[in-house]
């Protein structure tokens, strides 16, 4: 698909004009019995273990750099929504480039302000819908404000020691489940799965989380 009809798809589904295809795609083309080993998804070799808890971990590998991760994002949105209780998800990003790293900031930024749930797709809006350069410093402190959000304070969080150290863990967690494209989604530290691995590609991942982790629950040890 060209970088065109991704964007055009994404905007589409951000206005709402698509959301009757996603509901129709959430429950399609993939069960749990459906997802073959080796095909749909990879089992690791190493499993990485979780910080979670009790929870299964659900991490989505990802960067607002990523046009491919703005085409996933209103999927994700939609299964966040009904996701199972005993599952956490979370997001770490990704930084093949330099821009993505100042992306990543503006991740743990608006995490750390409690923003990000709500403005993510929004960052993803911005910078494929209105082409703002959010991996500016200035562009994003001022995108910010226009969010509402205090422009020291963002600033401040943005620059501090804190993000620094997430953003440096977020290269560790990378390297250790050797993340090679995105996105790239993980199951309970050790099913690995993206939208170039199951049937109809980024609709498809919602159903494919779902049985994903009915696998992942069914091998964990019984309490």
């Amino acid at each position: 698909m060209s970088t065109t009809a991704i964007l055009s798809t994404f905007r589409a589904a951000v206005r709402g004009v698509g959301a009757l295809a996603l509901a129709a795609y959430l429950t399609a083309g993939v069960s749990a019995q459906g997802m073959v080993e080796g095909t749909n998804y990879l089992r690791l070799q190493n499993p990485q273990p979780v910080e979670t808890g009790k929870n299964i971990e659900v991490i989505e590998f990802f960067s607002y750099g990523c046009p491919h991760c703005g085409e996933l994002e209103p999927y994700l949105q939609t299964w966040l929504k009904t996701k199972p209780a005993d599952v956490t998800f979370r997001r770490v990003p990704v930084m093949f480039q330099p821009r993505w790293e100042s992306l990543a900031r503006v991740y743990y930024t608006l995490d750390a302000l409690g923003d990000e749930p709500k403005l993510s797709p929004e960052v993803f809006a911005a910078i494929y819908s209105k082409g703002v350069p959010l991996w500016n410093e200035k562009d994003f402190l001022d995108w910010g404000a226009s969010k509402g959000l205090d422009r020291k304070k963002i600033e401040d969080i943005y620059k501090s020691f804190a993000v620094v150290g997430k953003v440096n863990r977020a290269k560790q967690l990378a390297a250790a489940y050797n993340i090679q494209s995105t996105p790239t989604l993980i199951v309970d530290g050790k099913f690995i799965t993206g939208p170039d691995k199951v049937p109809q590609g980024h609709a498809s991942i919602p159903a494919a989380l779902d049985a994903m982790i009915q696998k992942a629950r069914a091998e964990r040890p019984k309490s």
